[in-house]
């Protein structure tokens, strides 16, 4: 419900207890308080006896502030509790219907910490046609989360239970991305008893805690200070390459070129064949840049002979409307490669600096 009209009756009401107290004063010509005092309860109805005997003229303008003035007051009463009650059940519906839509969630995110590192990675998860639920324990986020519709749960991501809300059940990945270090290490530690199979991301704002959240379980731990250093620098010594991986993993996908991981489907039309032979190169204009395996071996520059195989993940460099097209080819979907056992579930040895 709008508030201009609830702030327009108010208005109106303190208008009224204006106009009465101020008749009060100039018609029979009572003190400020004996006059607001027979304004209120004339208004309210509360059948107290008058503050002082009232002359006809005082009788017929009391009569005129009841007709107008209790009509209104009641009028605001009214508006007031509706306001009150409606968005009260306007939230409880709300929250129903979200909690609804999470447990129908499969192979989502789940993001703790709506910060701005969690802003720019549910952003950029949500350009990519991925499902997220934002784990928050600040209110004051969560209501201009509800107002732009996005799926959040309010409270701690350390509590189990919350996680449990989160679907971390039938969650592709989590990241661990609050401000604290100590809370990230209790997030992944739960984390991981609740799903060992699940990939964690985790933040860290010390190097030295980087190695706590690889043991408690994370399989990536992302320094964000180093991770803008080494950017710097970079655009400093190579200005060329850093433009150039910008460009590749640019946010919008309607950039001309792009880097991209495919996964090799059940259906792939191109299982089996050699890169020489898959048209990858001279048909689609594509580079692979690295093939991994589905034992989770890397192989950087692969050559023409090696194959294609299922369950593989291509990584890939060129322009986006082929990159569309190898996924087709591929039985795979951009932006959407799943995460394999072994990056999910392998040796957790990786600092991301």
């Amino acid at each position: 419900m709008s508030l201009r009209p609830l702030a327009a009756a108010s208005l109106m009401a303190l208008a009224v207890v204006l106009i009465g107290t101020l008749g009060y004063v100039f018609l029979e010509g009572w003190s400020f308080l004996d006059a607001i005092y027979m304004t209120i309860i004339s208004l309210t109805t509360v059948g107290y006896s008058e503050a002082r005997p009232l002359s006809p003229v005082g009788r017929i303008f009391t009569m005129i502030l009841l007709m107008f003035g209790v009509g209104l007051i009641l009028f605001l009463v009214t508006r007031v509790n509706e306001t009150l009650i409606e968005g009260n059940i306007r939230r409880v519906l709300g929250r129903r219907r979200m909690d609804r839509t999470i447990t129908r969630l499969k192979g989502h995110f789940i993001i703790c910490g709506y910060g701005r590192l969690g802003q720019k990675i549910d952003s950029i998860l949500v350009s990519r046609g991925l499902e997220t639920v934002i784990v928050e324990r600040s209110a004051a986020v969560t209501a201009k989360l509800e107002e732009k519709g996005r799926r959040y749960i309010l409270g701690q991501a350390t509590d189990d239970e919350i996680l449990v809300r989160a679907g971390i059940e039938r969650a592709r990945g989590l990241v661990a991305g609050v401000n604290s270090d100590a809370d990230n290490v209790y997030i992944v530690l739960s984390a991981r008893e609740m799903r060992p199979d699940l990939f964690i991301l985790a933040r860290t704002a010390e190097p030295a805690a980087a190695r706590k959240l690889l043991r408690a379980g994370a399989n990536k731990v992302v320094s964000p200070v180093e991770i803008g250093a080494r950017r710097m620098a970079q655009s400093i010594l190579q200005p060329n390459v850093t433009d150039f991986l910008d460009l590749a993993m640019a946010d919008d996908r309607q950039v001309a070129v792009q880097m991209e991981e495919l996964i090799v489907g059940p259906r792939a039309q191109l299982a089996g064949l050699p890169l020489k032979n898959s048209g990858i190169r001279a048909e689609l204009n594509l580079i692979v840049v690295a093939i991994m395996q589905a034992d989770g071996q890397m192989k950087y520059n692969p050559g023409p002979d090696d194959t294609i195989e299922k369950g593989a993940t291509l990584i890939t460099i060129g322009p986006a409307d082929k990159l569309g097209r190898l996924a087709e080819l591929l039985d795979s979907t951009p932006g959407q490669t799943k995460l394999n056992h072994n990056q999910a579930a392998g040796p957790r040895t990786r600092v991301q600096a």
